[in-house]
């Protein structure tokens, strides 16, 4: 790796290593095509949970993308353009992983439509909106920031808008980890904590969340650090944060922590534990599975992104009595259920 030294023309300020983006960009690739071949429903695959957990292909295309770039650039590490698209591709992707967790919980929360706080959907598209902000902000802070030909004022705006987003990701990630140990104290008042559609997601997204919430804490002592160093004649190099003096930085905790959550997912893919459909649910006996109407919302949708708990309703007492189904629905299909772990 790097002996922490600045190499002269490189905007990586080191010369980047050439080996490490070729094993990365390989690995994602190869989790990336495991991700879509398992999910498809295509002749031998495992699953079809494709609408679900797309965005783990997605990702792994990103990066893979990404590493590519940085293939070209640990050979042309004076060179713009690359040293720009490897920086947006490979900070693009984290957040739509927390996005694919969210859906995730949202299947979850179908699963066990009784303990869910809000209604399931409404996890991916509120979600989802404060995750197309942070994207927003992400991309366009990192094309400013990684463009060193534009004005220091531009640069730094650059930084703001990256460090917002980092913060936002630790907002967001607290509200989700909230949401899913609430629904999971419900799931343990009724004995269900432990059952296999419960249990085994739920602990792959802890340690998915875990994963990315290093990741991004990482991100966060990078960029104060960069937007605390007078880049000038008089700068020292002691004097810039070893996360951007020191590549093997990159390699623990962003590339190393992105592939081990993708390959996870491609270890515990969610579908071992949820069925294929949203409407199947567990009874309340933990045992049983049955296929019910599904969970319906009557809002328009901008009104349930908004407000995805329905205070409008409670403030004007309106029944929504139809949606717990699973206390009328006695013509669902029951089957045996996955049982406990």
């Amino acid at each position: 790796m790097t002996d922490g030294n600045y190499v002269d023309g490189s905007y990586y300020f080191y010369a980047p290593n050439k080996g490490a983006p070729v094993f990365f960009a390989v690995a994602f690739l190869a989790s990336g095509v495991m991700h879509f071949w398992q999910t498809n429903g295509f002749s031998g695959s495992h699953y079809k949970f494709f609408k679900v957990t797309a965005l783990f292909s997605f990702c792994s295309l990103l990066f893979t993308a990404g590493f590519a770039m940085r293939i070209y650039g640990a050979y042309h590490y004076g060179d713009l353009n690359p040293f720009i698209a490897s920086v947006c591709l490979v900070y693009a992707a984290p957040p739509l992983l927390e996005l694919a967790n969210y859906h995730i919980l949202g299947r979850v929360l179908y699963y066990v439509p009784y303990c869910s706080p809000l209604h399931p959907g409404r996890v991916l598209s509120t979600f989802a909106f404060f995750s197309s902000i942070i994207e927003a902000l992400n991309g366009w802070g990192a094309s400013y920031s990684a463009n060193r030909s534009l004005s220091d004022k531009e640069m730094e705006a650059g930084h703001a808008l990256i460090k917002t987003s980092l913060l936002l990701q630790i907002f967001v990630i607290a509200c989700f980890v909230a949401l899913t140990a609430v629904f999971q104290q419900r799931c343990a008042k009724l004995g269900l904590a432990r059952t296999r559609g419960v249990a085994g997601p739920l602990t792959t997204m802890y340690i998915s969340v875990l994963l990315v919430l290093t990741r991004t804490v990482y991100r966060i002592v990078e960029y104060f650090g960069v937007a605390n160093t007078k880049w000038d004649a008089d700068m020292k190099t002691e004097d810039i944060s070893p996360a951007i003096r020191y590549e093997w930085f990159f390699y623990v905790f962003e590339a190393s922590l992105m592939l081990a959550n993708v390959v996870m997912f491609n270890v515990r893919h969610p579908r071992r534990y949820l069925p294929e459909k949203y409407t199947v649910y567990l009874a309340k006996d933990g045992v049983a599975e049955v296929d019910g109407p599904g969970w319906k919302d009557p809002r328009p949708f901008w009104l349930t992104v908004v407000d995805p708990f329905d205070l409008e309703g409670l403030v004007r007492s309106r029944d929504r009595g139809n949606d717990r189904f699973w206390e009328t629905d006695a013509g669902g299909e029951t089957r045996k259920g996955s049982g406990a772990v």
